[in-house]
């Protein structure tokens, strides 16, 4: 018998691949993946995995949209944000959730990422685009999920930045190397980032499948830990032998004197439209972003986590910074490359925005 088949918008993204490779592994499921561009490297990658087909098309969509789902028992969607930008991703989530529970899809797992704005109690400070617009569309779900859930089962996905943001290019928190030193120079004072490591993403959300009667009506919120970017930097020093420091910055440094600065009044979603008043721009989302780990230091205040639950779900998960490295580091090496100095020495982009609209710009 065939395995039960997803639905997989987001796909081709940082967090996509992983999960794919995830679900099909063991040939548990298939996946049935929406691409624009089904002759990109990263769709010839999921095609080279067993039990994935792909179909041409976009999430902003509904005829493409009915073509993915048809035939499918299953949706995991992460819509693009920096893609749509907040508006419009807003929109086509919510659509995509009323179009699976239209032709039945059982169970549905969204892409999620926290509601900053409310859960720094709506303090403009926190006001944080491309995180908000996933959070309310998660809650919106969850609420229908009360009413829907013996017809179309829901649960979220909530992450968070990609620890390997931190070793690569064009991130809000790329390294350079400076004197001799690996650096990292962001707004966040004394506080933590609860990053997420993408392999673990890989094990999540195939628990979520794989567990749909618990799952559903749960946000499962998950992170390595919070991280102390100054404890960050000592775990890299501990695992390459290499000088590695953080630097505090404030945010008006940070958009003048980083690379990343010279997106600052660029549109937080490149195809959305800068004179729409909705739109935020790179500098006021960025900057709510890092107020949000600012002030989340010790899994306090705006960001926490569940830590004894993670360990409850992935008993293996990645668990520190230094955890992370060396696993970066060793994988690296068995691919036949120099470990993660080497990367740091020559950064190359993680997240597919870089290969989008954004290229040359990050």
């Amino acid at each position: 018998m065939a395995p039960p088949k997803v639905f997989v918008i987001g796909g081709t993204g940082a967090q996509g691949i992983p999960v794919i490779r995830g679900l099909v592994q063991d040939g548990a499921y298939s996946v049935r993946a929406l691409t624009r561009d089904p002759k990109s490297p990263r769709a010839a990658h999921l095609l080279s995995l067993d039990n994935v087909e792909l179909v041409e098309g976009t999430f902003a969509n509904e005829a493409h949209l009915r073509k993915g789902l048809d035939g499918c028992e299953f949706a995991f969607v992460n819509i693009d944000g920096f893609n749509a930008g907040e508006k419009t991703e807003m929109f086509w989530a919510v659509r995509a959730y009323e179009l699976a529970v239209e032709v039945g899809i059982r169970f549905f797992v969204y892409g999620n990422l926290d509601y900053a704005y409310k859960k720094g109690g709506y303090n403009p400070m926190f006001r944080t685009g491309h995180y908000d617009g996933k959070g309310r569309v998660g809650e919106w779900i969850l609420q229908q999920t009360k009413a829907n859930g013996e017809r179309t089962g829901a649960a979220l996905f909530t992450t968070g930045p990609y620890f390997e943001m931190a070793l690569g290019a064009g991130t809000p928190m790329s390294p350079s190397i400076e004197d001799g030193i690996v650096t990292w120079r962001m707004p966040i004072g004394q506080g933590a980032i609860p990053f997420v490591s993408l392999d673990d993403c890989a094990y999540y959300v195939r628990w979520l499948f794989d567990h749909q009667s618990e799952a559903t009506g749960m946000d499962l919120e998950v992170a390595v830990e919070h991280v102390d970017p100054r404890e960050m930097a000592q775990a890299f020093t501990k695992v390459t032998g290499e000088p590695a420091r953080y630097e505090a910055i404030d945010l008006d440094a940070f958009w003048t004197t980083t690379p990343f600065g010279r997106s600052a009044e660029l549109p937080a979603g490149y195809n959305a439209d800068a004179s729409d008043p909705a739109t935020m721009n790179m500098r006021t989302n960025f900057s709510g972003f890092f107020n949000c780990f600012k002030h989340s230091a010790g899994n306090t205040g705006v960001i926490r986590r569940d830590y004894a639950l993670l360990d409850r779900i992935h008993p293996n998960r990645i668990r520190s910074a230094e955890e992370f490295f060396r696993r970066e580091d060793e994988k690296k090496r068995a691919a036949g490359f120099d470990g993660i100095y080497h990367t740091v020495q020559n950064l190359i982009p993680v997240l597919k925005v870089r290969e989008d609209g954004r290229k040359g710009i990050l």
